[in-house]
């Protein structure tokens, strides 16, 4: 027999039978292309309408305190305070010149290079002593601005009456202001400022949060979906009924007993979870500026709406009449031509709302209908008194 012109069998080396080696192994092969697409498919699933605990709710004690001070502002070119007209701005002067060794009660004072103003900051949460933060300087006066001015000592005081840092440096004025004899140019607020890093904190506000065991944690928009389902993500996370809902608002954590040596990492990690905020259906209006914002949950019976305008346009042409040529009878005078359209708007048609409908068809609908934001407010305030509306109307 020639080679290879016979026919030969090939023997497999794995066969399909049940219960085969080969079959199983190939089954695993299956399951695990499945299991790593699986794992694929919710790694890409977008999480669009989730936010993190950080964007919609608060820690208990990490928090910013507000700072005020008062102060006088000196070194300005002409542009201070009247002092015949700002008593407030003299007695501080005088006050301030005394503690220097100046007396100059009973002097005529007539600067106008000093202004007074009030000194405001924000104290960031576990800020320590030698941080230096921000300030606002603002006029109080008559001073037409504070531009080319210095900021001298001022103590900045919070809600409790203490001093907590101390303000001091010069004003960085954003505008600007030029007047002329017949006409002035103002740009920006040239009687507010901003000092970068001009306060020196002299007072840390004391807060053990390392040594917690429990806290609250506080939803910037109370819910009562929204704090079920935050207190749910928390408790899935810690694998144990650590977080419980007080109130829609406020969710109390149970620190565990393991994680009670570093809490500022628990936190961290909690404030990166992802959860879905709810929100009532609610249409917000600013009458005002005409302005309408409808959440999406917002729901219309089934309602007809028809919206017009009856329109009287009256227009006066007055006209010239003169007598014939050569005529020696008659007279030179005005006759009255008076044009009155009437506009009904008939052609505006009565649109059917189904009973349910989206947002966006409500919009599309009233939109369908010519109909402007000013007139929109007024209807959406009738399909309200209706009762056709299932969401708050809020009027700001």
């Amino acid at each position: 027999m020639k080679q290879g012109g016979g026919m030969r069998q090939r023997v497999p080396q794995e066969t399909s039978a049940p219960g085969q080696p080969g079959l199983r192994a190939a089954a695993r092969r299956l399951v695990a292309a499945f299991a790593a697409l699986a794992l694929a498919a919710l790694a890409a699933a977008p999480l669009a309408a989730a936010s993190r605990v950080k964007d919609i709710a608060d820690f208990e004690g990490i928090r910013d305190n507000h700072l005020v001070g008062y102060g006088l502002v000196v070194g300005l070119n002409g542009t201070g305070d009247s002092l015949s007209n700002s008593p407030f701005t003299r007695q501080s002067l005088e006050a301030m010149l005394e503690r220097l060794g100046v007396n100059t009660r009973n002097a005529g004072l007539k600067t106008d290079n000093v202004a007074a103003v009030m000194v405001s900051a924000t104290l960031p949460p576990f800020t320590r002593q030698g941080s230096r933060i921000d300030v606002t300087v603002s006029a109080m006066g008559d001073s037409k601005s504070l531009l080319g001015g210095t900021l001298l000592v001022t103590p900045l005081l919070g809600a409790d009456g203490e001093v907590y840092a101390v303000a001091q440096g010069p004003v960085a004025v954003g505008g600007f202001a030029a007047q002329g004899n017949a006409s002035t140019v103002t740009k920006g607020v040239p009687t507010s400022g901003r000092i970068p890093n001009g306060a020196i904190v002299e007072r840390e506000i004391g807060f053990e949060l390392a040594s917690m065991a429990a806290l609250r944690i506080s939803l910037r928009n109370p819910d009562l979906t929204t704090s079920r389902r935050m207190a749910e993500v928390i408790n899935a996370y810690l694998k144990q009924p650590a977080a419980r809902m007080l109130d829609p608002s406020t969710i109390l954590l149970e620190v565990p007993e393991d994680r009670r040596n570093n809490l500022p990492l628990l936190l961290s990690e909690i404030e990166q979870l992802r959860v879905e905020p709810d929100q009532a259906a609610r249409v917000v209006i600013d009458e005002q500026n005409g302005i309408i914002v409808m959440g999406e949950d917002v729901r219309v019976d089934t309602v007809a709406i028809s919206q017009g305008n009856l329109t009287v346009r009256i227009t006066e042409t007055p006209q010239v009449s003169q007598p014939a040529p050569f005529s020696n009878t008659g007279a030179t005078t005005t006759v009255d031509r008076t044009k009155i359209e009437v506009d009904e708007q008939t052609n505006r048609k009565m649109a059917l709302l189904p009973r349910g409908v989206s947002l966006r068809d409500l919009v599309d609908s009233l939109n369908a209908l010519g109909v402007g934001p000013r007139d929109m407010i007024s209807i959406l305030q009738a399909i309200k008194a209706a009762g056709a509306l299932q969401a708050e109307i809020e009027i700001l």
